[in-house]
């Protein structure tokens, strides 16, 4: 595990998407979550509302939502393909995403269908991802 700006962590090993979620490859399939970022950034989270099972999502768009006291947002996948799999505990437990976003709040595995392709538009150097998190920081995390 490796903290960036000291503060967030970033798993070797992961990609990374600009749009706050981390992939992971597993055998022909991937799993995505949210980042530490993300959560620290969101606060405690009260509702998470997934896609289902079988749903075809394309990257940049939503698998679902998050929800915290205060603010809604999108759960944009971070590949296009199927959805296999979702995680349901987060529909009782949503504060898995803040108390382990690379583990046990891990969010859906998806079939991808162009996952070669659109790897390419996402973050896996943790030097790269340190350089952008400069700039993507303090547009997110309000003083």
């Amino acid at each position: 595990m490796v903290k960036l700006h000291e503060k967030y962590e970033f798993p070797e090993g992961l990609y990374y998407s600009k749009d706050h979620l981390w992939l992971k490859q597993e055998g022909e399939n991937v799993r995505v979550g949210i980042t530490d970022l993300a959560q620290q950034a969101a606060g405690p989270i009260v509702f998470v509302r997934l896609m289902p099972k079988g749903r075809v999502v394309e990257a940049g768009k939503p698998l679902g939502t998050v929800e915290t006291g205060k603010w809604v947002g999108p759960l944009k996948s971070p590949v296009s393909g199927t959805i296999v799999d979702v995680n349901e505990r987060l529909k009782t437990e949503p504060k898995l995403l803040n108390s382990d976003s690379y583990g046990e709040g891990w969010v859906a595995v998806l079939k991808p269908s162009k996952l070669q392709e659109e790897l390419k538009n996402l973050m896996s150097d943790l030097n790269v991802v340190n350089e952008w998190l400069k700039e993507e920081i303090p547009k997110i995390i309000k003083k």
